[in-house]
């Protein structure tokens, strides 16, 4: 009975950590319940007993949740179990990061770079990620904007920032800030791979 009642618990835990996280990844790319049930095909009600931890989708239920919001299904799930209960709100272990991508997007890889989600939770006023360009990687030729404001740090090669039509040049150790409604871009024009630590405010997904 004992045993019985801790996976209950266990169980509600990970139901509760989806919903959670669902929750936050949809408000992260401005949809609401409406947007999201018809872009999955899925009822605003079961999307509302998934976000609150009162229903147990199908994968197959995961996987068209997944498809609609531009992220692989296994965003949801830690691949190498579940982070201790303690530091799952507050910390991210290098191993646990997890891949980022966009609203519109299935992925960056064709612009030879990724994002990887620092921060601990999308639900929160601020997201700090890395980005890791390789040798011509970019963000895209065209520039983009979005809400808030941007800050970051090059951790290592050298990063061409585009903030409208001025063009900076930033190696390893320098740092940048502005506000996010400037169209921009990043791209790496050296030969060996580049890396970005960035901060966003508020939080976003979605790129104009």
């Amino acid at each position: 009975m004992i045993v019985k009642k801790k996976l209950q618990t266990c169980n509600q835990e990970s139901l509760n950590k989806l919903g959670e996280d669902l929750r936050a990844l949809r408000k992260a790319q401005n949809m609401t319940l409406n947007d999201l049930s018809e872009t999955s095909g899925r009822s605003v009600s079961f999307l509302s007993k998934i976000e609150r931890g009162l229903a147990r989708p199908s994968v197959t239920a995961l996987q068209e949740v997944a498809e609609a919001l531009g992220v692989p299904v296994g965003w949801f799930f830690e691949t190498d179990g579940p982070a201790p209960a303690e530091e799952r709100p507050f910390v991210v272990r290098a191993d646990r990061r997890r891949k980022l991508t966009y609203s519109g997007l299935s992925g960056t890889d064709y612009m030879g770079f990724e994002d990887h989600l620092l921060s601990a939770s999308l639900d929160r006023q601020l997201a700090m990620g890395i980005s890791t360009y390789e040798p011509g990687g970019s963000t895209g030729d065209d520039l983009y904007t979005h809400e808030g404001e941007e800050a970051g740090m090059v951790l290592k090669g050298e990063i061409e920032l585009t903030l409208d039509s001025q063009v900076f040049r930033l190696q390893a150790g320098d740092s940048f800030s502005f506000s996010a409604d400037i169209p921009h871009r990043y791209h790496n024009p050296g030969k060996v791979e580049a890396q970005v630590v960035w901060a966003n405010t508020p939080v976003t997904m979605k790129r104009q």
